[in-house]
């Protein structure tokens, strides 16, 4: 499902960000991959710091969309041993992991050439918990996005 007349991708996407900060989710992300990928616009990334906290903030993501942006996920996955879940949205992906799978994959790292939204200026989350590699990634794109601006 594609995002609906009530959002548009970036909207949905930020929206799916503070579902996940109310759960108190650590290294949250919104890349903007569309450009790289061609088959959504946007990745959102965070971590949990276990199953129940992950399970928690994939039913807040799920309700404050179905909510805010009348959307439900064309596809939700969780991966066999629990460690990394997915809602397919069509125009945004939200993926959540386990500190461990996430370090694993990187799939941030993936698509560092992509643009990280700035949630503290865009959705107005501050304080948000971040490991030193995610922490780095987004200063670094920070720095990218100001050179280009410049």
């Amino acid at each position: 499902m594609s995002v609906s007349s009530e959002c548009s991708s970036r909207k949905a996407a930020i929206a799916a960000a503070r579902a996940a900060d109310s759960k108190k989710a650590i290294d949250i992300m919104v890349q903007q991959v569309g450009a790289l990928i061609g088959v959504t616009d946007y990745f959102v990334i965070a971590t949990g710091r276990n199953k129940a906290q992950m399970d928690a903030i994939i039913d807040a993501v799920e309700e404050e969309l179905r909510e805010t942006c009348d959307m439900r996920p064309a596809h939700r996955e969780v991966s066999s041993d629990g460690t990394w879940s997915l809602l397919d949205y069509g125009d945004i992906v939200v993926h959540v992991f386990l500190p461990e799978t996430r370090e694993y994959y990187r799939l941030e790292a993936l698509w560092n050439d992509a643009p990280i939204v700035d949630l503290a200026s865009e959705a107005d989350l501050v304080g948000l918990e971040y490991s030193d590699r995610i922490r780095d990634l987004i200063e670094q794109g920070a720095r990218i996005a100001q050179s280009v601006q410049s």
